[in-house]
């Protein structure tokens, strides 16, 4: 039984009326994200990180972490929402509005894992962070005997200090910290935001691939340039990267060519070593908990040529598509509309919003989209922003 980690001094918790005059969907402690239900009963974050996704919930002034409410009726409410499913719905803790490591949130973090384990739930728990991370704390998240869980690293090496302020040695540090003393968790690099002409040059590409043989996996993924963070831009008179915005990440087309060269070279005779490599979130997380990846990207099947052989087979052995009957049925019950489709990449779906699609997707293991926002050939579910219309036919 791993040992409680209470707070020398517990955050304050947020009045009623203070709670009231958040962002409505910042006052929901639990929202569905791709990579699981996401738990942020704590708000504030003094990093002031000029791409933070607060900016979409009007909450990037608030630098002073604050409870909503306590760690105990938090993960009560997870664990009674309607979309988690024991064992199987992924979790995130944190990632919305503030950083689970900032030593004032680390000991709720700590609380939240071990309620969660001491359950005896085997969910994979995703914990990102680009602050510092101690032996001792990475000797308490040993502790935790049931959860899978990863850390996340989020490392970028930006040194504009308006767009970027927090040292990435920081992060490089914790890394190499958490990699050092994993038993009963991961660790991955999380390489973003990769941002053209900011950090990709190569000398930033040999510091990933050096951080990269410091974890279990690594994966690399652009900026989300949503319209509020480039009104924080154009506002502190910071260089816009891109002209638009997109509701998906950006990550052009040479960017990525650029990394994988440099990740192809390594394969050569005499070519520098690279950790492993991938471009999505759960891909490297199954893969570092030697498992096939719980989103069902294999049906994406482009994505995977970067993978191990290892990895490609553990997938292929996985993926399965679902019976439509089942799937139908499923998506009725929450909501569809119009024609529901299952082909050999994915489910398509209508007039679902995100969280009802994750939740089939976690639920039948194999991507589910909207027939609204199709996914493009190559793109890999990124925003069109640096593609070139010739890349391949579109797909849903």
């Amino acid at each position: 039984m791993s040992a409680p980690v209470k707070p020398r001094r517990l955050l304050p918790l947020l009045t009623t009326d203070q709670i009231s005059a958040l962002n409505p969907d910042l006052a929901d402690v639990i929202e569905y994200r791709k990579s699981g239900l996401s738990l942020n009963h704590i708000v504030g974050c003094p990093l002031e990180c000029g791409y933070c996704v607060r900016h979409l919930f009007d909450n990037f002034e608030m630098k002073t972490p604050r409870r909503l409410m306590s760690d105990e009726a938090a993960v009560t409410q997870l664990i009674s929402h309607p979309y988690f499913r024991p064992h199987r719905t992924p979790i995130q803790l944190f990632n919305r509005a503030t950083d689970p490591m900032l030593p004032v949130v680390k000991p709720h973090t700590f609380e939240v894992l071990r309620l969660l384990d001491e359950q005896g739930l085997t969910n994979h728990v995703l914990v990102i962070t680009r602050w510092r991370v101690s032996a001792q704390d990475c000797a308490i998240l040993n502790s935790y005997k049931n959860l899978r869980l990863t850390i996340l690293v989020t490392h970028s090496a930006i040194d504009h200090p308006q767009i970027e302020p927090v040292n990435s040695t920081y992060a490089a540090d914790s890394l190499r910290t958490l990699f050092e003393h994993a038993e009963n968790y991961r660790t991955i690099l999380y390489w973003r935001p990769i941002v053209p002409g900011l950090n990709d040059s190569d000398e930033h590409i040999e510091r990933a691939r050096d951080l990269s043989l410091c974890a279990h996996a690594t994966v690399f993924t652009g900026l989300f340039f949503r319209d509020e963070i480039k009104a924080y831009y154009d506002s502190h008179g910071l260089p816009t990267p891109y002209e638009d915005t997109a509701r998906r990440k950006i990550m052009p087309e040479q960017a990525e060519q650029q990394i994988l060269d440099a990740f192809t070279r390594a394969k050569q005779p005499g070519g520098a070593e690279w950790g492993t490599l991938f471009r999505k979130t759960s891909c490297a997380v199954a893969y570092a908990h030697g498992e096939a990846d719980y989103n069902g990207h294999y049906g994406v099947r482009e994505l995977c040529d970067i993978c191990p052989p290892k990895q490609i087979a553990l997938c292929t052995k996985a993926w399965i598509k679902p019976d439509s009957d089942d799937v139908v049925r499923e998506a009725r019950a929450l909501g569809a509309i119009g024609d529901i489709e299952v082909n050999d990449r994915a489910i398509v779906v209508e007039g679902l919003d995100e969280p009802p699609r994750y939740y089939l997707q976690h639920g039948f293991g194999y991507q589910c989209h909207d027939r609204a926002k199709p996914h493009h050939y190559r793109q890999h579910g990124r925003a069109p922003i640096g593609w070139k219309a010739g890349d391949g036919p579109n797909t849903p």
